[in-house]
């Protein structure tokens, strides 16, 4: 039986009524540090590898008197995922005598369903810019246009395609050109700046005055790879403004 349990891969610990370790399977010490000498201790004074999970005791308690299984998804410090069951466990005889507990490693579903969550996030950012009424943009360092909103092709006529086959120094008036360029070379250092009052150009030639926010993207090393923007159309520009 010990080599049977102990080939499954599952980790495995039986506690008696009194929650004292009786023997456990090698894969548990993954997840909870035990040696050969814990056997014959309380339970709750191993040390756990448990993140935001204390309960152990508590709920194994639970089990033991009410006698319903129970079932927890834990995630381990070195960072896997396990779904932690506790069950009452019977002898030949069916007498209830202790509890076992086991750590049955689903890390790979749960990168399923933190990837569906994601997806998920992702689809409603989605929704949220397309139906934003503010022009929604994103540029890499070079100045092309990698997103445009539909809010973008009303407000200053450009199609989505006509769009992402530009440069942002194609929308900026020339004489503001230089110093636009210079505020996206500061997003490229990651540096943040208040809202701001500018001019952007529209298919028709036109200067449509703009209230603009823009946000350094960053990716998992903390490295800006694009910019993103939000321009709402605002009256005439006063005396002085245009400036961040």
């Amino acid at each position: 039986m010990n080599n049977l349990l102990a080939g499954t891969g599952v980790g495995t610990v039986f506690v008696n009524l009194q929650q004292r370790i009786q023997r456990f399977t090698p894969t548990i010490t993954r997840v909870i540090n035990l040696i050969a000498t814990d056997v014959g201790r309380p339970v709750g004074h191993i040390v756990s590898n448990l993140v935001g999970y204390d309960r152990l005791v508590e709920d194994v308690q639970g089990v033991l008197d009410s006698l319903i299984p129970k079932e927890v998804e834990v995630q381990a410090r070195a960072g896997g995922w396990y779904l932690l069951r506790m069950m009452p466990y019977r002898t030949l005889e069916n007498v209830i005598e202790g509890a076992v507990i086991t750590f049955t490693d689903i890390a790979e579903n749960k990168k399923v369903q933190m990837a569906m969550q994601e997806s998920e996030t992702l689809r409603r950012l989605a929704a949220v810019v397309r139906d934003a009424n503010d022009a929604i943009t994103m540029e890499n360092l070079n100045g092309c246009i990698l997103a445009w909103n539909p809010a973008a092709e009303r407000i200053f006529g450009w199609t989505e395609a006509e769009a992402l086959a530009m440069n942002v120094r194609d929308r900026i008036p020339e004489s503001r050109r230089e110093e636009e360029l210079a505020i996206v070379k500061q997003l490229g250092h990651n540096k943040l700046l208040e809202p701001y009052r500018t001019q952007r150009v529209a298919k028709d030639g036109r200067i449509v005055e703009v209230s603009l926010t823009a946000t350094p993207m960053v990716d998992e090393s903390g490295k800006v790879y694009a910019v993103a923007t939000t321009e709402r159309a605002i009256g005439p520009a006063l005396p002085g403004e245009g400036k961040p």
